[in-house]
Formats: C-alpha cells, structure tokens, sequence
C-alpha cells in the first residue's frame, strides 16, 4: 500500500543539497524549493530514509517527512495550483 509523504530539508552545505535535490528529483514531485511530494510504499519510504541518511550531515542538516492523511484532495493557494513544467500527478 502507497502513502504520500512531504519531504521537506534544509541543508546547510550546498553540495550536498545538489546531491540530496538530485535524488529527490527522482523520487518524488518537487513542489516547491525545498518540498517535494513522494508516493511511497513501506520498503520505499525505509530507502529513502536510509539514502537521505547516507547524503546528509546529521550534525548540521534537517530533513523531514511528514505523512499526508489518505484522500485525493490537496489543497492550494495562489500559484501552488500550477504543476512544474512537465509533471503529472497519479495519487493512488
């Protein structure tokens, strides 16, 4: 079973926020600067963790991933009703 999660971070070195948007990007939607939107299942949301671990420095970064509640309905204001060029979203 799929879960949505918000990954959000704040990371203090910018050669590892590249590596860390880069793995994000290809995970996962990316909403806004340091917000990405993923569809995971159990196993993936442990890998994720585990590779977000390996890519950042506890010590000095932050990275968080709150789950959604279950629902098709997001809500958005301003110019969050836009998508990314190119991207489609699938809930499950």
């Amino acid at each position: 079973m799929r879960a949505r999660y918000l990954v959000c971070y704040d990371i203090a070195d910018p050669r590892r926020l590249a590596k860390v948007y880069r793995y994000l990007k290809g995970e996962g939607l990316h909403l806004q600067f340091s917000v990405f939107l993923a569809s995971l299942t159990w196993p993936e949301l442990e890998s994720m963790k585990n590779e977000l671990a390996r890519l950042i420095e506890a010590t000095s970064d932050d990275v968080r991933l709150y789950p959604l509640p279950s629902g098709d309905v997001i809500q958005s204001l301003g110019l969050a009703d836009r998508l990314p060029e190119g991207a489609a979203v699938h809930l499950p």
